[in-house]
Order: structure tokens, then C-alpha cells, then sequence
């Protein structure tokens, strides 16, 4: 972990609603390359220890688009908030077909650590999200140790699936348009058909749905999905399921349909607020 911590450089910083956003690399253990995150440190992180919530972002992402299209800083600001925002992947790999589409390989690895060559050298974003870099930002940031994971559509699944597969590792869990039922969706298909190979009884273990139908440690979900987000017709997200799964389990899931609103970033930024408030109330609690 030494040498982790002695590559962690500082890339970009700006003075945003009073704290600090920045945006920093390292050399990673997990992935095998360097990484980027984004952290705000709101005005509070100046004098003393604050939670922090982690954001898990979507198909094609860095951790730019969350810094820069959410409008998260604002909220964060007033309540006390760290701000973590990871990539979606690993880069510069360049591994044989990893940049031939948007929704495999490069900026879409999906929060798994992968079993199959040659992706199981590099796409370790499970590790990297559920103890690398939180152990990174221990060690360098002023948290105090509690944590909550949010994050939007492939990082809504991430979010669910770190949540649920660490139970009582995170205080607060939400999530926006998340793939909730990967192993149903094309998206997952495609993406644990090659991470995970053809054995699809080892997909399972990263599948929110069903993670959530056999929870033990039953900690709250809030969820937003736009009404009118096309990828409900695609079958692509499946929040039924995750409904589903939640009344048939007794789990505290709140679900919530937002009318008119579709899969981007105005939707996002609509209820960012929202979401940081369930957060801070549950991990200031």
C-alpha cells in the first residue's frame, strides 16, 4: 500500500461553493494502472472530519462527468459532505477489442472483478471501488469514517451491488436509473458474458436484484428513475425486478418514478439534492 499512497498526485483543484473540487491520480494495485478520482471537500473538511459519499458513474463516464454535470458541490457544501468520484474503468490497456464499443471494455467496466483473460488483469473495479480507494482516501482525505455509495445507471448497479455485497460497510445507499437486474439485461449479458465468462450462476453474485433477495443486513435504498427514460423499454434496467425482489424480501426499498424525466443528467441534477440529503442524514445520524 506504501507505494499506492506514494503515487497519489494532485491533477487539477478549484475553489467551488467554499471547498475544494480536485481531481487526483495514483498508480492502482487493483487494476494494475493509473486511475483517476475526483473528491470535493466542502468548507467543513477545512477544521474537522466529514462523511463521505461515493459516486459510482454510468456507460462511458470518467470522473469528470459527475464533477461537472451533476451540480452535487452545491448540496455537498451545505451538508457537510465529501465527495468521491471515481473512472469507470481502467486505461490504456488497450486490450484487443476493448475500444470497440461504448457499452463494453473501455469506460464500462462495470464494477466486477473480471475472471476471464485478458480482463481479469485490469478490470478489478470491484476491488478498486470496495477497498482500494476507500483505504486510499483513509488515509489521505479528513473522513470520519462513515461512508454511503450512490451512483447512476451502470454506477447505480455499482452502487447497489458494493452496498449489498459489503453489508455494513456503507451507512447510506441510494442510486439513480440503476441496472437493477444485470443478468436480465443486455447490457449485463454482454459485459458477464466476457468479465465473468459463460457460467452465468457466477454472475449472480454481482446482480443488486438478486443480492437483495437473499439480504441478511437489510440497510435502506432510495432510488430515482425517470418515467421516461428509454432504456425501461429496452429492457435494459428492470427496476421491476428490484421491486420485486424488495417486497418479496421485506426490504426497506424506496423506489420512486419520476415523471417526464429520462436517463441523462438533468435528471440526475434534478434530485442530486435530494439524494445527498438522504445521505447526510443517515450518515451524520
Amino acid at each position: 500500500m506504501s507505494e499506492l499512497h506514494e503515487s497519489l498526485s494532485l491533477v487539477s483543484e478549484a475553489r467551488c461553493f467554499g471547498g475544494r473540487q480536485q481531481t487526483w491520480q495514483h498508480a492502482s494495485e487493483s487494476t494494475g494502472t493509473p486511475m483517476k478520482f475526483g473528491v470535493y471537500l466542502p468548507p467543513q473538511a477545512e477544521t474537522q472530519a466529514c462523511p463521505v459519499v461515493y459516486w459510482l458513474s454510468g456507460l462511458t463516464c470518467t470522473e469528470d462527468n459527475f464533477i461537472t454535470k451533476a451540480g452535487a458541490q452545491r448540496y455537498a457544501a451545505e451538508l457537510g459532505l465529501i465527495l468521491v468520484a471515481p473512472d469507470t474503468s481502467p486505461r490504456g490497456t488497450d486490450l484487443p477489442g476493448e475500444h470497440d464499443s461504448w457499452d463494453f471494455g473501455s469506460g464500462a467496466g462495470f464494477y466486477v472483478d473480471a475472471t476471464q483473460a485478458p480482463w481479469s488483469a485490469h478490470y478489478r473495479m470491484a476491488s478498486y471501488v470496495s477497498r482500494e480507494l476507500p483505504a486510499l482516501v483513509k488515509a489521505h482525505f479528513p473522513v470520519n469514517g462513515r461512508q454511503g455509495i450512490s451512483g447512476h445507471s451502470m454506477g447505480g448497479h455499482g452502487a447497489l451491488v458494493t452496498a449489498l455485497r459489503h453489508p455494513g460497510q456503507y451507512a447510506s445507499v441510494s442510486a439513480f436509473a440503476p441496472i437493477a437486474a444485470p443478468t436480465r439485461s443486455p447490457w449485463g449479458q454482454k459485459a458477464f458474458g466476457h468479465y465473468l465468462g459463460p457460467d452465468q450462476s457466477q454472475w449472480a453474485a454481482y446482480d443488486a436484484h438478486l443480492l437483495l433477495a437473499q439480504a441478511t443486513h437489510k440497510q435502506p435504498i432510495l432510488v430515482d428513475q425517470g418515467a421516461a427514460d428509454s432504456f425501461l423499454e429496452q429492457q435494459q434496467l428492470l427496476p421491476e425486478l428490484l421491486e420485486a425482489a424488495a417486497r418479496e424480501a421485506d426490504y426497506p426499498l424506496t423506489l420512486r418514478y419520476q415523471p417526464g424525466y429520462d436517463h441523462g443528467y438533468f435528471f440526475v441534477s434534478s434530485f442530486i439534492g435530494e439524494h445527498l440529503a438522504w445521505h447526510a442524514q443517515q450518515l451524520q445520524s
